[in-house]
């Protein structure tokens, strides 16, 4: 397996959590530290925690440190990674369904 699909492997599976779901949302309305990803979940923050050192491990977020704070921060260019992946199965499927199109088109204008 390369390290490509290794990364994707990696961030697909940490996509598959609803609760890692919901911190990759917030962290796209901007950076926020664990006790603020913490705040809308009914898990504690150790728990929180973890499932941000998931989304590191995947590379999907980043850390750093501000003083005191350590804000974590999404990275773009992973679900950009993402999304590339997705888009290319998207085109072939699109691909098939025009050439579907026609064929049908094609049928009905024999009838």
């Amino acid at each position: 397996m390369s390290v490509e699909e290794e990364r994707l492997n990696r961030a697909f599976t940490a996509l598959g959590d609803p609760v890692r779901r919901a911190l990759i949302a917030r962290l796209s309305r901007g950076d926020a530290t664990v006790n603020e990803l913490a705040e809308p979940f009914p898990i504690t923050k150790q728990a929180v925690s973890r499932h941000i050192q998931v989304l590191e491990a995947a590379g999907l977020i980043t850390r750093s440190r501000e003083g005191q704070r350590r804000p974590c921060h999404l990275d773009p260019a992973a679900l950009e990674a993402l999304t590339s992946w997705i888009d290319t199965y998207r085109l072939i499927v699109e691909r098939r369904h025009r050439l579907l199109d026609a064929v049908l088109d094609s049928l009905e204008e024999q009838e």
